[in-house]
C-alpha cells in the first residue's frame, strides 16, 4: 500500500544514471595516472559507507580525457563484484565502468534520502545481477528500478533524521579507532618493556610460548550440527573460531563444551590467528589449539605479546608445536604480568563499550529507515 502522498517511481525519474568510463589502451598505463583527480574504484566505495572522503589512486588530464567525471553530491554505486554498494561524493571524481554515477534531479529527490533508499534496494539488485567473468548488473537493470517516493519537503525532513543518526554513529566510530589506537600504543610500550609500570624495577627474562601455555587438542570440544542460532537467548552455548568472525553463533548442544581452566587462547593452527577466551564455548574446526596458562604465568599477558609477533604464514602446516611454541617474548614477573594485564583489560572495556553502542546505534538506524523509508511511520515536515 502507497502512503497518502507519496508515489512509486523509477530511479530515473528522480536521477540521472551514467555509467563511469576508464578506457586507456593499454588500462594500466602510467602516463594516464598520478595527477589531481580522485578516481575511485569499487573497493573505495566499500571503505566509505556513507560519505566519499578519501581514494587511493588518482589520474591526470590524459586520464581525465578518457574516463567519466562526476561532480560532488553524486550517488556511486557498484555495479560488479559486491553490487548495490553506495557512498556519496564530496568532490568531483572520475569513475571506471564498475561504478555507477547517480545525480538526482534537486526538484524531485534529495541526495541523502535516496542513498538511504538505494541501501535497502541492495540485496534486490543482487538478486538481478548477471553471471558472467564476475556478477554484474546494467543499466537496464538500475534505472527502472521503482522507489517508494515520498514529496521532496519529507524527503529532506526523513533525511535530516536519518542525518543525526548517520552523525552518531560516526562519532562513535573515531572514537572507537582512537581507543584502538591507544591500546595498540601502550601495548608497544608495555609489552616490550620500554615503558615499566612505577612499582615495578626487576629485570625480565626470557621465554618460550611453549614453555608459559599448555595446549590441548579441540576434538572433544567440536560442535556435531552446524544449526546454530544467532541469538544467545535461543540456544546458551557459544561456537568459536579464531578469526575475526570470532562467534560462529549458538548451539543447544549440551556436552562436549570446554568450561575448565578458563579464561583461553584459541588458535588457529593454520592462519596463526588467536583469540582470548573467558566463557565456557565450542570450537568448530579440528585447526583450533586451546591453550592455558601454566602456573605463575599470566594468560592475559601472554595472550597480548602474541598480538605483537608477525609472523608470514607459508604453505598450510601446524604451526603451534612447529613454530609457535619456539617463539621467545619477554616476560616480566608474574605481578607485573597481571599489572600489565590489568592496564589492557581496562582499555579492552572502554574498547567493548564503544563496540557495543556502535552495534546498538546501527541496528537502531536500521530499524528507523525501515520505518521512514516506508512511510510505516510519517514526520511532520513544519518540525
Amino acid at each position: 500500500m502507497v502512503p497518502k502522498g507519496w508515489r512509486i517511481r523509477e530511479l530515473q525519474e528522480l536521477a540521472s544514471i551514467e555509467r563511469g568510463r576508464f578506457s586507456p589502451r593499454p588500462r594500466n598505463d602510467p602516463q594516464y595516472y598520478g595527477g589531481i583527480m580522485p578516481f575511485v574504484q569499487t573497493g573505495d566505495i566499500a571503505n566509505a559507507k556513507t560519505y566519499l572522503t578519501k581514494y587511493r589512486q588518482t589520474i591526470n588530464e590524459k586520464g581525465v580525457a578518457v574516463s567519466k567525471v562526476f561532480p560532488a553530491n553524486s550517488i556511486l554505486l557498484t555495479i560488479a563484484a559486491n553490487i548495490g554498494e553506495t557512498a556519496i561524493t564530496t568532490f568531483n571524481v572520475a569513475c571506471p565502468d564498475s561504478l555507477v554515477g547517480i545525480k538526482p534531479h534537486i526538484e524531485k529527490s534529495d541526495v541523502f534520502w535516496l542513498k538511504m533508499v538505494l541501501e535497502t534496494k541492495q540485496q534486490d539488485l543482487d538478486s538481478k545481477s548477471t553471471q558472467n567473468a564476475q556478477k554484474n548488473i546494467n543499466l537496464d537493470t538500475l534505472k527502472p528500478l521503482l522507489i517508494l517516493t515520498p514529496p521532496l519537503a519529507e524527503q529532506k525532513k526523513i533525511a535530516q533524521i536519518l542525518t543525526t543518526w548517520h552523525k552518531a554513529i560516526s562519532t562513535t566510530e573515531k572514537l572507537l579507532k582512537t581507543s584502538q589506537k591507544q591500546k595498540q600504543a601502550l601495548m608497544q610500550q608495555l609489552l616490550t618493556g620500554k615503558k615499566r609500570v612505577p612499582e615495578f624495577s626487576a629485570e625480565w627474562e626470557k621465554a618460550e610460548l611453549g614453555e608459559l601455555l599448555d595446549y590441548k587438542q579441540p576434538t572433544e570440544f567440536i560442535v556435531n550440527s552446524n544449526e546454530y542460532s544467532e541469538l544467545s537467548t535461543q540456544y546458551p552455548v557459544p561456537v568459536l573460531t579464531a578469526g575475526k568472525s570470532f562467534i560462529l553463533g549458538y548451539t543447544k548442544e549440551q556436552i562436549g563444551i570446554y568450561e575448565k581452566n578458563l579464561p583461553a587462547i584459541i588458535f588457529d593452527d593454520f592462519t596463526t590467528a588467536s583469540k582470548y577466551v573467558g566463557f565456557p564455548f565450542k570450537v568448530k574446526s579440528s585447526a583450533i589449539k586451546i591453550l592455558t596458562a601454566k602456573s605463575g604465568v599470566s594468560i592475559k599477558y601472554v595472550y597480548e605479546t602474541m598480538q605483537l609477533i608477525k609472523y608470514q604464514i607459508g604453505g598450510h602446516q601446524r604451526h603451534w608445536i612447529s613454530i609457535f611454541s619456539n617463539i621467545i617474548i619477554k616476560l616480566p614477573k608474574f605481578e607485573e604480568q597481571q599489572k600489565i594485564a590489568s592496564i589492557l583489560s581496562t582499555a579492552d572495556t572502554e574498547i567493548n563499550t564503544l563496540q557495543d553502542k556502535l552495534k546498538c546505534l546501527e541496528k537502531e538506524k536500521k530499524a528507523l529507515m525501515q520505518q521512514l523509508l516506508t512511510g510505516k511511520r510519517r514526520v511532520k515536515v513544519g518540525d
